[in-house]
């Protein structure tokens, strides 16, 4: 199954407002890695799910981006369809989409546990920026 950036970027926007919750899967609820599931699944691009994670980083999430999508050379220049994993702290342990900017530019659409408590979409600005620690491609979506 092959998708284009554009798809993925609907895809993902069409979850804009859904509230956060922790391990959440559906439109009722997500959490960060729940949101790249479920754009994921609705894409036919995966069907694998992780669960049973807690609220610290403990090194899973990158683990599994690593055996499932395309990491990205140190330096890259974050770029519609991408997946951006952050840190806040020591280990990464947040995840959004990098989707195109209405103004230009790029920007991360994604949900957290704190204001708003659901997802949104925001300019990748350069405190979000100095966040990423690394940037994924994913299998199967096509620039076209």
């Amino acid at each position: 199954m092959s998708v284009t950036v554009d798809e993925l970027v609907a895809a993902a926007r069409s979850y804009t407002g859904v509230r956060w919750h922790h391990q959440g899967r559906t439109r009722a609820g997500l959490d960060c890695v729940g949101l790249i599931i479920c754009v994921l699944r609705d894409l036919g691009l995966s069907d694998y799910d992780v669960g049973g994670y807690g609220a610290l980083p403990d090194g899973t999430m990158s683990k599994v981006l690593r055996e499932r999508c395309i990491l990205q050379s140190p330096g890259t220049e974050p770029a519609p369809g991408m997946i951006a994993e952050m840190r806040f702290e020591v280990l990464p342990q947040h995840l959004g989409f990098i989707v195109p900017y209405h103004l230009g530019g790029v920007s991360l659409l994604h949900v957290m546990s704190l204001h708003p408590r659901k997802v949104t979409e925001h300019r990748l600005d350069d405190v979000w920026r100095r966040r990423i620690a690394a940037l994924y491609r994913i299998p199967g979506v096509t620039e076209g």
